[in-house]
């Protein structure tokens, strides 16, 4: 049976063409080998880019970017632009590749204000329009798949009522990769992987459970933007994805393929 691999990368991680024709050669290399993909991304630096030219404040709590109406506009209208790039260079590289938005295989809910500490005190934050994915209709992505096509995801997530909301890539990939019971989930980033030390590449670490991951959070190795990555494993982990790996995209010599040739690469997280 073809192993199906559910990667997500962000704008840290691969940005421009060369980085991203890259990946669609990786890409191409796997699916020739009989594998299958499905692939979302976000674009966290080129959405605040683009805010900050219209005028627009950025604003992110723990990791995850506070919404309204005209920053949820500029998110759908930096990803759809990122996303027919992404699919062009799949499609270069051999790829039969479709982009799609999060909200034709998923369904999203609102998220909750979060705690937050502010001047030193504990406070509740209303992220807006920012949604989690509560559910995946994978059906669509299986279609794809059988008929030869890797589908590229970029996560604009709806609700039941047909709102639209902007949803972390990592939220919208951990929905996915368990809704669709992947071999692995490969978060794509822009470090080795999970480090004891940030500045010290050779603190990384090979292999953790969800309970090491629980004492690096409540000790401050894992922080800001990387807890939003970490969570996500988990929910992906709880709902029945055996493995999550995370790796560099900026690594010289394989982002993915190495992978399959059993070469220790990135930080491999389990239950």
């Amino acid at each position: 049976m073809k192993d199906l691999y559910v990667l997500k990368f962000g704008g840290n991680a691969i940005r421009g063409r060369d980085d991203m024709m890259r990946l669609s050669r990786e890409i191409a290399e796997l699916i020739h080998d009989g594998d299958r993909i499905i692939l979302v991304h976000g674009g966290g630096p080129e959405i605040s880019e683009e805010m900050e030219r219209r005028g627009m404040t950025p604003r992110k709590v723990c990791g995850v970017r506070v919404t309204d109406a005209d920053s949820l506009d500029v998110a759908e209208t930096v990803l759809r632009r990122l996303n027919s790039e992404i699919v062009g260079c799949l499609q270069e590289s051999g790829v039969q590749a479709l982009g799609i938005p999060g909200y034709f295989c998923t369904v999203c809910t609102r998220k909750a204000p979060i705690k937050a500490i502010e001047d030193g005190k504990e406070i509740d934050v209303d992220l807006g329009l920012v949604g989690e994915v509560s559910g995946a209709d994978p059906q669509c992505l299986f279609d794809l798949l059988d008929q030869g096509i890797t589908p590229v995801i970029y996560p604009i997530g709806k609700d039941a009522e047909g709102r639209m909301l902007n949803v972390n890539a990592d939220t919208m990939v951990a929905g996915i990769a368990a809704g669709v019971e992947c071999k692995e989930m490969i978060t794509i980033t822009d470090v080795p992987g999970i480090m004891l030390d940030i500045n010290n590449s050779g603190s990384k670490v090979d292999s953790l459970t969800l309970a090491d991951v629980d004492r690096l959070i409540a000790d401050g190795t894992i922080s800001g933007g990387m807890i939003p990555k970490v969570e996500a494993c988990r929910k992906a982990l709880l709902a029945g994805v055996t493995t999550v790996r995370m790796v560099n995209g900026k690594d010289p010599r394989s982002i993915i393929t190495d992978i399959k040739k059993g070469v220790p690469h990135g930080t491999i997280i389990t239950k």
